[in-house]
């Protein structure tokens, strides 16, 4: 595990973190997590997870729109943001999914609704394969639920275990996370975000224990397993794409849309990998209109032809 002074510390990075007021620290697995709540309390539950690299401040325009209707737990994914690391026997795919199984049972709460970014999707997945919940909708935004085609899914887990294990790579990452390469590495994935995000994102590119964080995730992904169980999923789930996300390929959720029981697609046009921070308000209405018959909002969830 990381020494703590690598890590991003709430009092310096989170200073004036986006919606601060809505902040809180909770035990929970062994860790110390940060989660941000908005909300009337009495609402339904929706629970957001974002992804890879990220936190809670990939929330920060959507969370007050779903605010609006109901209850929002978001939490920072352990070894990101100002959330503790888990030990390295835990890095895990379920073991992730099973420390947010903790974190939500110390919570007492039950998510009637679920809404996973990228790497956060196929943690939501798996605690659902799992049992851990089992929440009316399931919401993938630009899912990372399958694996790398080809080759590409034996070397890239490879290099980054390579890239974690040695000490020296956070750091350096760190020191060359200027905000020209962190607006390059933000256009890879096909978004363009404001001045606000990019400064967020290069805030915490910038931390050590933060990239430490998101390569130890990365090096103990194995979305091969998930892939063979995924099948499995009875949950309904919507599938929201951005049309022009480069980091994972909108076509891989119309080949999985085939696969589960009851799914859909929603392609949002013109948006990228980070289509939620790009465009909250489209996607805020895509999940209001998702989640209409929990709030009795609308007519119930259909799949898609």
């Amino acid at each position: 595990m990381r020494a703590a002074a690598d890590r991003p510390r709430w009092e310096r990075e989170g200073a004036d973190w986006p919606h601060r007021q809505a902040s809180r620290f909770v035990t929970a697995s062994g860790l110390s997590w940060h989660l941000q709540e908005m909300g009337a309390a009495e609402a339904p539950v929706l629970l957001l997870l974002h992804g890879t690299g990220a936190a809670t401040h990939s929330w920060r325009g959507l969370m007050p729109l779903l605010a609006t209707r109901f209850r929002i737990v978001a939490p920072d994914l352990p070894g990101h943001g100002f959330t503790d690391p888990l030990p390295a026997g835990r890095l895990s795919l379920p073991g992730m999914a099973s420390a947010i199984g903790d974190l939500l049972r110390e919570l007492d709460i039950r998510p009637c609704g679920v809404v996973g970014h990228s790497a956060g999707a196929a943690i939501l997945v798996r605690l659902c394969l799992d049992g851990g919940i089992a929440p009316d909708l399931l919401v993938a935004l630009n899912g990372a639920l399958t694996p790398f085609p080809g080759l590409a899914s034996v070397l890239f887990p490879s290099m980054a275990r390579l890239l974690f294990l040695n000490p020296i790579t956070p750091k350096v990452f760190a020191w060359t996370a200027d905000r020209p390469a962190v607006e390059r590495l933000i256009r890879g994935t096909g978004s363009r975000l404001d001045a606000e995000g990019l400064d967020l994102y290069r805030r915490l590119f910038r931390n050590p224990g933060h990239v430490a964080g998101a390569l130890g995730m990365m090096a103990n992904w194995d979305l091969a397993a998930l892939d063979r169980d995924i099948g499995r999923l009875t949950v309904p789930t919507l599938l929201v794409v951005g049309s022009e996300d480069k980091a994972i390929s909108p076509d891989t959720a119309f080949a999985l849309r085939k696969r589960l029981t009851n799914a859909r697609v929603e392609l949002l046009r013109g948006l990228g990998h980070l289509a939620h921070e790009e465009a909250p308000e489209k996607v805020a209405e895509v999940i209001f209109a998702a989640m209409a018959p929990v709030t009795g909002e609308g007519v119930g969830f259909s799949v898609s032809p």
